[in-house]
């Protein structure tokens, strides 16, 4: 038998939990606080359910220092369906300031409204993507499914600057951002702050969106939430599946500005939006309805959010004043260990993404040029050891350690380790 303490994994998600919160998930699952019934098994608007949304969301609040004027929701769509969420909400209200513009000058006149708008739309109307990886891209993919292709701009294409491959950022001067007018500009600028599958990570917050005229950035942080400080004030909508460096599979957060819900925005309606031709959002995805009601719309799976709060409790307990700060050294040093011994045996090893962009989080690299005998020789040595979920995404192949919060010290530490041993064999 092989226990839990004999392992060390480095899977990309669904990622290692802390042991201790799987512990006390156990106990939990069965009985909660006394009750005599499980987690999963109250009701999702009962008081104990209320109480472990507030300290989930005030953990996270504290952690990267949100700002009051931010709120923070639960949803069950994952990322993925966070890049459907985003384009909704936000192109919805895109169109109703252009509307509220058009009546300010046209009065009353719904026909000549309606007219102006539609022009307004089919000319004006840009989406911008980053696409620097497989989720940029596929979030690109679904934008231009979901509103046409002709609205949305990829502003940047890593590939065309890296040999048709992803692993590196363009320079922000060869970006092609839609341009930010006086009540012009995208309805959306999004970007993925760290690449899971390409192990690509924005070094910094890009600083061509940064003003008191930017745009409203969208960022996936699927991968490297709670990793690293956050300034969220740069962003008007952060969002990441749970099941990589936050919790287990089932939930998606997003911290989102408040002045993108009412009663300081309003979102175009249902009824407008058909007569333009553009998507209308399932509710489940609707910002304004799952904030107000504290994002207990539907059935919000709770025992996903406790283990998200047992999760980020335990940081805000480890580090006290320090914050994230204190989790983003131990991030940082694990990284450095293990892409300072990549580097160090060159013929054995090599890093994909460019150096100027490497991943805190998922460490992407090709033994031996991306032999594929000697890298399946590479991942079963390391599972004799107890490294496991080693092996890169089917898409791309090669070797990914994954390096978040769960992954001790010690784990990266063997994985150093066992890097040593099998470049000098």
């Amino acid at each position: 038998m092989v226990n839990r303490s004999d392992v060390h994994y480095f899977g990309a998600g669904p990622a290692p939990l802390p042991t201790a919160v799987l512990e006390e998930a156990a106990q939990v699952l069965l009985n909660y606080k006394d009750k005599g019934v499980g987690l999963c098994e109250i009701s999702h608007r009962s008081p104990e359910a209320n109480a472990i949304l507030a300290e989930t969301k005030q953990a996270l609040i504290t952690l990267l220092d949100i700002p009051d004027d931010y709120d923070v929701l639960f949803l069950q769509s994952g990322g993925s369906g966070e890049f459907s969420a985003t384009v909704y909400n936000l192109v919805a209200i895109w169109v109703e300031k252009k509307r509220a513009k058009i009546a300010e000058e046209v009065g009353d006149n719904q026909d000549e409204v309606l007219a102006r708008l539609r022009k307004v739309v089919d000319e004006e109307l840009k989406l911008d993507y980053l696409v620097t990886g497989s989720w940029s891209l596929k979030a690109s993919q679904e934008a231009a499914r979901l509103v046409g292709a002709k609205h949305v701009n990829v502003a940047a294409d890593a590939r065309k600057a890296n040999g048709g491959k992803f692993g590196a950022i363009p320079s922000e001067d060869q970006w092609s951002l839609t341009p930010r007018t006086a009540g012009g500009g995208p309805a959306l600028v999004y970007f993925c702050d760290n690449e899971t599958v390409d192990g690509v990570e924005f070094p910094a917050f890009p600083k061509s969106l940064e003003g008191d005229d930017a745009p409203l950035v969208c960022a996936d942080m699927s991968s490297n939430f709670i990793s690293r400080k956050v300034d969220v004030r740069k962003y008007a909508v952060i969002f990441g599946g749970a099941q990589k460096n936050i919790g287990n599979t089932g939930i998606a957060i997003v911290i989102l500005r408040k002045s993108l819900l009412p009663p300081h925005a309003t979102p175009a309606s249902p009824d407008l939006l058909r007569q333009l031709n553009l998507s209308v959002g399932p509710i489940v995805l609707d910002y304004p309805t799952i904030a107000k009601n504290n994002s207990l719309y539907n059935t919000l799976p709770i025992f996903d959010v406790w283990v998200a709060g047992q999760v980020m409790l335990g940081l805000v307990n480890a580090y006290g004043t320090k914050r994230i700060g204190g989790q983003e050294e131990i991030s940082n040093e694990k990284a450095r260990s293990i892409y300072d011994t990549l580097d160090k045996y060159p013929d054995v090893y090599r890093v994909v993404p460019d150096k100027s962009v490497r991943s805190r989080m998922n460490i992407c690299f090709r033994v031996h040029g991306g032999d594929a005998d000697k890298e399946k020789g590479f991942l079963a040595g390391a599972e004799k050891k107890g490294l496991l979920g080693l092996k890169g995404h089917r898409s791309v192949g090669g070797i990914r350690a994954s390096n978040y919060n769960a992954v001790t010290t010690e784990g990266a530490n063997l994985l150093v380790k066992y890097l040593e041993e099998y470049a000098k064999s």
